[in-house]
């Protein structure tokens, strides 16, 4: 049975989302603030995590840049703040998805599903041993683990999969959209816009320079490549 952590300050919708997702097979702790959220989620074992942004004690940013620094899991933001600079730095600090209140419990339960399913299909499809190595990157698919410069770097499930989407096809132009389909797949939750925003992430975390890529390259009204 998957297990699933909810860090939410409010009763009733932790309550809420608790019972929906025992309904669909998973089971669920709930954590009412941030630093007894984040307590648990470092010491427990989890599939994936759901956390609120306006928590006391520790806000959900905070959560997740922590978890972020250990885990690679699945972390989904249930929040109340509806702009998108809220969306984007919850994407920034390593989130995987983004629901605002109110929602449909649903569609909650649809999205944890849906991270969960990719998640496992991303790790079983890095059985191989295939190393990919560039310059001072290495990607090892066995492991799904990264290295710049001999240094492991820590990668959200969304921004691995993407890299090694890019890196497996070098010099090879994509489109947002033809990314999007490749990684996120049948997520009809899921948004084009998001892969500006990982690639960015990405290149925080492997470029010496992010301005100036040297893997991640950028071609203005085309799309992307990863240049070998």
């Amino acid at each position: 049975m998957k297990q699933i952590l909810i860090i939410e300050d409010d009763i009733n919708i932790a309550e809420m989302e608790r019972d929906y997702l025992q309904l669909n097979g998973y089971k669920c702790e709930i954590a009412h603030d941030g630093i007894h959220g984040l307590k648990s989620a470092l010491q427990g074992i989890y599939d994936v995590v759901i956390v609120d942004l306006m928590l006391p004690g520790k806000d959900g940013y905070e959560i997740i840049r922590e978890l972020r620094k250990k885990f690679e899991i699945p972390i989904l933001v249930v929040s109340a703040r509806t702009e998108d600079i809220d969306k984007i730095r919850g994407l920034d600090f390593g989130a995987d998805d983004y629901l605002t209140k109110p929602f449909s419990p649903a569609e909650l339960a649809a999205r944890v599903k849906s991270h969960i399913n990719r998640y496992e299909r991303l790790k079983g499809n890095n059985a191989s041993s295939e190393i990919i190595a560039h310059g001072g990157l290495e990607i090892n698919t066995a492991s799904h683990r990264v290295f710049v410069n001999g240094k492991e770097i820590q990668l959200t499930s969304k921004e691995y999969a993407t890299l090694v989407f890019l890196a497996t096809n070098p010099n090879i132009v994509f489109t947002k959209e033809h990314i999007f389909e490749r990684v996120w797949g049948d997520d009809i939750y899921g948004d084009t816009a998001t892969v500006p925003v990982h690639i960015q992430k990405i290149r925080k975390k492997i470029e010496k320079d992010p301005a100036n890529p040297e893997f991640i390259e950028t071609l203005w009204g085309t799309g992307y490549r990863f240049k070998a």
